[in-house]
């Protein structure tokens, strides 16, 4: 059996009792964010290269806004017997796509970067299409591919920032939710 000094070893430093084997010394702390103050919200410590995080991220605001477009086009052209409550849906899709959009601009911001919204390059960064359609049954199914797209990605993205970055893995698994909600009442409408 084990000695309490030695079981004490083996745990980590904040269950020992002793927080100081963790965290920075306050002097330390508060003299870093003077020099570093213009830095904003990307500190010494963040683990992740700031340009290429905002790169992923601006690919993703990009699929957002793509997205948000399309649904409002489907929104506005939906035709059909059953066509008024699917294109509600559609838009309630599309203002959640645009808050997810509005997200990710703010995190860019706060790593440093700008949000890229120039509309010529939205359609080369996102990873899903702007597709127009016909027929209602086209149109879900057409936003069905696009959230698989988005939620694939998103998983994706969500382990790139795990363990460096976890406000953007915090905000990346909340959007993840969203569109697995959409891709579920959108599969449900498919096949009703």
């Amino acid at each position: 059996m084990r000695s309490t000094a030695q079981s004490t070893l083996n745990k980590p430093a904040a269950e020992a009792g002793d927080p100081s084997a963790f965290l920075t010394d306050i002097k330390t702390l508060r003299a870093r964010a003077r020099q570093q103050i213009d830095e904003g919200a990307v500190t010494h410590d963040y683990g992740l290269n700031a340009e290429v995080a905002v790169s992923v991220l601006n690919a993703a605001l990009a699929t957002e806004l793509i997205c948000t477009l399309r649904y409002r086009q489907h929104a506005f052209v939906a035709k059909g017997i059953n066509a008024e409550p699917i294109a509600q849906e559609f838009l309630v899709h599309s203002n959640e796509e645009l808050a997810h959009a509005d997200l990710l601009a703010k995190r860019i911001v706060q790593l440093g970067g700008k949000p890229e919204m120039e509309p010529a390059k939205l359609g080369q960064r996102s990873h899903s299409e702007y597709t127009t359609c016909d027929t209602l049954e086209d149109m879900i199914r057409e936003n069905l591919v696009a959230e698989r797209i988005a939620i694939e990605s998103y998983r994706e993205m969500i382990s790139y920032f795990a363990q460096y970055d976890p406000t953007t893995r915090t905000m990346l698994e909340g959007i993840l939710a969203i569109e697995e909600d959409h891709a579920d009442e959108l599969a449900d409408l498919l096949h009703a």
